[in-house]
């Protein structure tokens, strides 16, 4: 049986953590079902999204590759705000736009979004972010609802589509800037100065 990248993605918990190996859970769905993958990476999952993984594709289950990490509690990032020297690389790296702050100024983790994906731990350049168990006991999908998961992939593909969004805008400035600058060019040329 072969199932869907966009099957797969949904027993998927969307914390886009990377621990896969993937630069997100869409790219390990799709790497899934091109069976470029296999169905055992996916830590936050746990084994119970093995065992989704494994009824959507046919394939055996098989326990957690510990390369990929280990199942654990969901986690939470806290940021120590009297630490946080507000350089915003955090921001940058969370995948959920869950922290917020300016540049500068303090930032903090909006709880309920958080994935625990652990990406602005090591972002921080003063390791002001420490994670916290979110879930007590709880691991995998028993830490993680199904409205959780499509929440965190709603944030996940919209901030996708901004940074899409601004880096076309971004290369659209600089597309004009060039041709502004070869039209000055031009005229300096076609009329130079006495």
């Amino acid at each position: 049986m072969k199932a869907t990248a966009a099957a797969l993605a949904q027993a998927l918990p969307q914390t886009q953590c990377r621990r896969c190996g993937f630069a997100d859970c869409d790219e390990y769905a799709q790497a899934l079902a091109d069976a470029q993958a296999e169905i055992d990476r996916c830590p936050p999952g746990g084994a119970e999204g093995i065992a989704r993984l494994a009824r959507l594709s046919g394939r055996p289950v098989r326990p957690l590759d510990p390369a990929h990490g280990r199942e654990g509690p969901r986690g939470l990032a806290v940021i120590d705000e009297a630490r946080c020297i507000g350089c915003t690389l955090c921001i940058q790296a969370c995948p959920v736009d869950c922290i917020v702050g300016a540049p500068r100024r303090m930032h903090t983790v909006i709880d309920a979004q958080c994935t625990g994906c652990e990406l602005c731990v090591p972002a921080c350049p003063v390791d002001c972010i420490a994670m916290q168990p979110a879930s007590g006991a709880l691991t995998g999908w028993a830490a993680w609802s199904e409205e959780q998961a499509s929440a965190a992939r709603a944030r996940y593909a919209a901030r996708k589509a901004r940074k899409a969004r601004a880096q076309r805008e971004q290369d659209e400035r600089l597309a004009r800037h060039a041709v502004a600058a070869d039209a000055a060019a031009a005229r300096r040329r076609d009329n130079p100065s006495p």
